[in-house]
């Protein structure tokens, strides 16, 4: 063994380097935090990681050591960032950003169990990758046209709650017939309407998004009449069942959801499903609200975000640029007839 090799068994020793890791690979460590390193995250979320690093992580570098004492294999930083200027060629920015995060919280995991002296990927900066798909919303006449050609899906109270309440398909998926009041209090004072209360989530522990998130929603008229039908077509369903369910009563996962929303969107003319999402129904929710003259305040509390400056970036494209409340104000005080030559 010569002297550089032997300074570098010393320096590992003194660092609390196992020898017996020195194959330990990319491979090996994302898989380990793939397996052991997501104990608070929902199921879905790590079949999403899983994936995501089956598809372009394992394949590309999985082979590269975090630790090879010959120095002819292991994984630098030049090999993170070329691995992911070859990624942004076909990948979209925020799904650079999310293999980014997992590659290096699966390496950070690995350091704190002494298989690699010091992350690479940390070093790395995620470059610009190619456009994502473009946030759109459906026209009044579009979503007409969607909510009638719903009414024949078994998806159709899903479709109506989302469009008209706004509510997110993970809340919507975990929504069950305790959390729905169609009846309200008319008599209170002042009264109380029919409402969703959106208190859970498929996420992780089954919290929604964030606190604001918890929130009751009040009930149109359509979608008390949607779930009325729901209600009668699941039997008479407990307290604990989920409203919108699969034929043996388990909540839906996001694959069956927009498998059956494309199967709507399918029959209306024009419209191809390729190029709608169940996600859309939300963003559709933000701007016929926007377009009737709601504040985006007002708009924020019913999303359920923390702030406007939410709303204002993720729904830019769905929010009226013209704000129409003060002129309405000014004509009811003043009238259109206080006009010059009037």
């Amino acid at each position: 063994m010569d002297r550089t090799a032997l300074r570098q068994k010393i320096r590992e020793y003194e660092d609390g380097m196992s020898i017996a890791t020195t194959g330990y690979t990319v491979a090996d460590a994302v898989t380990d935090w793939l397996t052991y390193g997501l104990t608070d995250v929902d199921q879905e979320t790590i079949k999403n990681y899983t994936l995501l690093a089956n598809s372009h992580i394992i394949p590309a570098i999985g082979a590269r050591k975090l630790r090879d004492p010959r120095k002819q294999r292991d994984l630098t930083a030049t090999d993170v960032d070329r691995w992911l200027a070859d990624k942004a060629k076909i990948l979209s920015t925020r799904t650079l950003r999310l293999l980014h995060s997992i590659l290096n919280r699966a390496v950070t995991r690995a350091m704190a169990r002494n298989h690699v002296m010091r992350n690479v990927v940390d070093l790395c900066k995620v470059p610009t990758g190619t456009a994502g798909r473009p946030s759109k919303s459906l026209t009044y006449e579009q979503a007409k046209a969607l909510l009638a050609a719903a009414e024949s899906s078994t998806l159709h109270a899903y479709v109506v709650l989302s469009l008209l309440t706004g509510a997110r398909t993970e809340e919507l998926r975990e929504l069950t017939w305790e959390h729905v009041d169609l009846i309200g209090r008319p008599d209170a004072d002042p009264p109380i309407p029919p409402a969703i209360h959106v208190w859970h989530s498929v996420r992780a522990h089954g919290d929604t998004k964030t606190k604001k998130s918890r929130r009751s929603l009040a009930l149109p008229i359509r979608c008390v009449r949607a779930l009325e039908t729901q209600h009668a077509a699941q039997g008479d369903p407990r307290p604990g069942d989920y409203v919108v369910a699969s034929r043996a009563g388990t909540p839906l996962d996001r694959h069956n959801v927009l498998r059956a929303f494309r199967a709507i969107i399918a029959v209306i003319p024009g419209m191809n499903p390729a190029d709608w999402t169940p996600r859309e129904l939300r963003h559709s929710f933000v701007s016929l609200l926007s377009d009737n003259g709601m504040s985006i305040e007002e708009i924020a509390d019913l999303c359920g975000h923390s702030g406007t400056s939410i709303t204002e970036t993720v729904y830019r494209h769905q929010l009226r640029p013209v704000l129409l409340n003060g002129a309405v104000a000014m004509d009811r005080i003043f009238g259109p007839g206080d006009t010059p030559g009037a």
